[in-house]
C-alpha cells in the first residue's frame, strides 16, 4: 500500500491543474487566434502542424486529468516534454527573445512540478 501525503496530493493537483490550464489555453490559442497562427508560420511550421499539435495537447490534458492507466499518463508527460523543449528550441533558433520563449519555460516548470508530484504518488516498482 502506498502512503500518500496530503501535501503531495495537493501539490500534484495544484501543479497539474495550472499546467493543464496553461496547455489548454495554448491549444485554444493555436486553433483560434490569427497572431498565433502567424507565429507558427514565422517559426517555419506548416499550418496543419498547428492544428495537429492543438488536438494532441487537448488529448494529453484529458489523459492527465482522467483516471487512466499510468502508462498513458507517462506518454502524455513525455509528449508534453518533447513539445515544450521543441517550442523553446524553435524560438531560440529564430532569435526570439524571452518575451516569446518564456511561456514555454514557465509551462515547463509547471510540467516538472506536476510530473514530480505524480511520480511521488506512484507505487514503488518491484525489483526481481
Amino acid at each position: 500500500m502506498v502512503t500518500r501525503s496530503k501535501g503531495v496530493v495537493i501539490g500534484f493537483w495544484i501543479a497539474t491543474v495550472l499546467f493543464c490550464l496553461q496547455i489548454g489555453f495554448t491549444a485554444y490559442a493555436q486553433l483560434s487566434l490569427p497572431q498565433v497562427a502567424e507565429a507558427f508560420t514565422r517559426l517555419g511550421f506548416p499550418g496543419y502542424f498547428r492544428v495537429e499539435l492543438s488536438w494532441a495537447k487537448f488529448l494529453g490534458v484529458a489523459l492527465l486529468l482522467a483516471p487512466v492507466p499510468a502508462r498513458l499518463k507517462e506518454w502524455a508527460y513525455a509528449g508534453f516534454a518533447i513539445t515544450l523543449v521543441s517550442a523553446l528550441i524553435a524560438h531560440l533558433a529564430v532569435g526570439d527573445g524571452p518575451a516569446s520563449w518564456s511561456w514555454a519555460v514557465g509551462t515547463g516548470v509547471l510540467w516538472g512540478l506536476s510530473y514530480f508530484f505524480w511520480r511521488r504518488l506512484q507505487p514503488p516498482v518491484a525489483t526481481a
